[in-house]
């Protein structure tokens, strides 16, 4: 990496009670995210904006301000780069204190690390700062040898972040990552549960668990309490290029009126812009309130129904990329064990969301020619 593409870190002025016990020290050149050779990735709308953002800065269609506000966590977002350094650490100004109840500081607002290409990916480490504040100076990994890695920094979930520095070892190669094998990108939209909630930190989402396996960009755009499938929503998604894949796994946030008519409308719009592109619908996991409320599982099966048959309307008049997965199935035979509170998952419940989702990926990427 050429001088000019060095950052002044001092301008960011952190102050002493921003560096915890034990952070990064001395000895380390500090980067800008943003800047080359650093790939951002899982953000369809960085080359316009800028910024690290799910949605346009100022989108086409009008979006709610509870999405609008979602749209700045980085959940899905990562940073791709190869580094000979020993040492990888991060400065990172949030948008806000972490404080969730239900889900650890390091989900909502940490980074975690990856070393190795989608397929062989090892974890390297977890940012580690205290809690009460919104900015922190943490080291990510700390290896012996220089041999040239290429890692994979995931951005928090549920937070916003304002910037971010990467620091390696003084006089460490850096270059940019080796390109996913195709420029096609998986797109997600959902709810909280897509978001990412409740991960322990930002690697074990079911959408980063599958990005380390599908060695192609994923774009999240899961909205905690608000992916309602909304058209407006169906029409800035239609508008993102390079899809090799959209799944749909909205339910949960709708009721059986709501998903009964949003639904249909949602793909219909999808497909007007992309006739061929192949389509997943996801079923809502089971929730563990189930066993206690008998309506709960009621409308669940009756949109179950609904989901059934509808796709398979579709696909018999002639939508052969429209595919269909039954989320209730997902987290075995004991859902409740799998999640925080009976309905977000742990770490667990996103690793059985994954293994249950893979092959059903690998087959529809495989259908398009990936």
């Amino acid at each position: 990496m050429t001088g000019n593409k060095q950052q002044d870190v001092n301008a960011l002025q952190w102050d002493a009670n921003m560096i915890v016990p034990g952070a990064a020290g001395d000895g380390l050149t500090w980067y800008a995210a943003l800047a080359d050779p650093f790939q951002v990735a899982g953000f369809a709308w960085l080359a316009a904006d800028q910024t690290y953002r799910r949605l346009p800065v100022r989108p086409e269609y009008p979006v709610s301000d509870a999405v609008d506000s979602l749209a700045n966590c980085t959940s899905g977002g990562q940073i791709r780069f190869r580094t000979n350094s020993r040492r990888v650490a991060v400065r990172v100004r949030l948008s806000g204190t972490p404080g969730m109840y239900h889900m650890p500081a390091t989900g909502e607002g940490g980074v975690d690390a990856y070393i190795g290409l989608p397929g062989s990916m090892v974890y390297a480490g977890t940012a580690r700062f205290p809690s009460g504040q919104d900015a922190y100076e943490s080291e990510v990994y700390a290896g012996t040898d220089e041999e040239l890695r290429q890692f994979t920094l995931n951005l928090p979930l549920y937070k916003g972040v304002k910037e971010l520095w990467i620091g390696l070892e003084d006089g460490a190669t850096v270059t940019g990552p080796i390109p996913y094998e195709s420029p096609k990108r998986v797109i997600f939209y959902g709810t909280s549960i897509t978001q990412g909630g409740c991960a322990t930190r930002p690697g074990m989402s079911y959408t980063n668990l599958l990005s380390r396996r599908i060695n192609l960009e994923c774009i999240n755009l899961g909205f905690s309490g608000n992916g309602k499938g909304e058209p407006e929503l169906a029409r800035l998604i239609s508008a993102i290029a390079d899809p090799a894949c959209l799944v749909l796994d909205y339910e949960a946030n709708c009721d059986t009126e709501r998903y009964c008519r949003t639904l249909p409308e949602f793909i219909s719009i999808y497909r007007e812009a992309h006739p061929s592109v192949p389509l997943v619908v996801v079923s809502r996991i089971v929730h563990g309130g189930e066993v206690h409320r008998p309506e709960l599982r009621k409308n669940r099966l009756e949109r179950l129904h609904f989901q059934r048959e509808l796709i398979r309307k579709l696909q018999e008049a002639g939508d052969t990329q429209l595919f269909f997965v039954d989320g209730s199935d997902l987290l075995g035979e004991e859902p409740a064990e799998a999640t925080v509170d009976g309905v977000h998952p742990t770490d667990l419940g996103f690793l059985l969301m994954a293994n249950g989702l893979e092959p059903v990926l690998r087959n529809v990427l495989s259908k398009g020619g990936l």
